[in-house]
């Protein structure tokens, strides 16, 4: 069983509730239906009830049936939602007026759902953009306990099975902060191998914080950044297996690692790796992807107290399944804590 089938297995083991508030979009509504074919999620749709039925049978979809509607200009739930998010939101002079406008917004009216207990995850992107995912969630979810700074991890699937977790990487920050002090990159590095265990199933995630140096074989104010950022992550999660700065081929090669830094315990056997901006983790991925043949999955965003997750908009209908069940498997966690 490949990655991909694991996250969809554990998805369905433990059926969590996710909102797709961009309902009439075709690539979302394909997905929906392909999700609750196979029961991995139970899915809320946001939108007009008339115009998702309509639409599901000019598309041919069969189980959109089985997902719950909600319309967001007749929702008999809009008055308590706006008095909440008025409540959230007053210290920023946000008036009840202004609520119930902004609790018809699906990207809004999900992230209402899910505070109120109705959900566990929600993903939109294919029409809207990074900020207008993360504003809402930010405003009503808010982040982790401890955490400031959300990121976004990628997964990334080599052939290369020497590497990582037999050819698996979670990598991070490729989406968000673009460029992070040593606090928030330490977070990152707590959030990317949480992010490790919940969606790729690692049993034993071990980081490497990455920069141009091993050891001190370089000096320069951002590689004191990185090692900084390595103290913090021990003091943030002191059970975390993590060491830095390591390149990445002392990273990720156990001959290379053994001679660059010996001792560690890290070094050569990396399987979660933490580049030290996102200019550098962007790029990095998408070479990686594109020259090294490697599948990339996400960006799967991270930090938030509940999981909400940003498509591409040039995403496919595959893309967006498989989120949902990446999301899923982060709504499992979530509950946990």
């Amino acid at each position: 069983m490949d990655l991909v089938q694991q996250i969809i297995a554990r998805a369905k083991s433990d059926k969590q509730r996710i909102v797709l508030p961009e309902a009439t979009e075709e690539r979302t509504l394909k997905a929906a239906d392909m999700a609750l074919a196979e029961e991995v999620a139970d899915i809320i749709l946001i939108g007009n009830p008339e115009e998702i039925n309509r639409l599901a049978g000019e598309w041919g979809l069969k189980n959109i049936g089985k997902a719950t509607i909600v319309d967001p200009e007749n929702n008999p739930k809009s008055e308590e939602y706006a008095a909440l998010l008025a409540e959230l939101r007053k210290k920023k002079g946000m008036t009840i007026e202004q609520a119930r406008e902004l609790v018809k917004n699906p990207l809004y009216l999900g992230c209402m759902i899910i505070k109120t207990g109705g959900a566990d995850g929600q993903i939109s992107g294919a029409l809207s953009t990074t900020a207008d995912t993360l504003r809402p969630a930010l405003q009503i979810i808010k982040c982790e306990p401890g955490i400031t700074c959300v990121s976004g991890a990628m997964l990334l699937i080599s052939k290369q099975k020497q590497y990582g977790e037999d050819g698996i990487l979670v990598v991070g920050d490729v989406a968000v902060t673009p460029v992070p002090d040593a606090g928030q990159l330490a977070q990152i590095a707590v959030c990317t191998a949480e992010t490790a265990r919940s969606v790729a199933g690692f049993a034993d995630p071990r980081v490497a914080m990455l920069s141009f140096s091993t050891k001190g074989s370089a000096s320069h104010e951002v590689v004191d950044k990185v090692v900084e950022a390595t103290r913090l992550a021990k003091e943030l999660e002191p059970t975390l297996k993590i060491d830095g700065e390591l390149q990445a081929d002392a990273a990720l090669v156990p001959e290379v690692g053994a001679k660059k830094a010996p001792g560690s315990d890290i070094a050569g056997k990396a399987n979660v790796l933490v580049f030290p901006c996102l200019e550098v983790g962007n790029i990095s991925y998408k070479l990686v992807q594109r020259l090294g043949d490697a599948e990339a999955l996400g960006p799967i965003l991270q930090g938030i107290a509940r999981p909400v997750n940003d498509l591409s908009r040039g995403c496919s209908v595959d893309d967006v399944y498989k989120m949902i069940a990446i999301t899923a498997c982060q709504a499992m966690d979530a509950k946990k804590k």
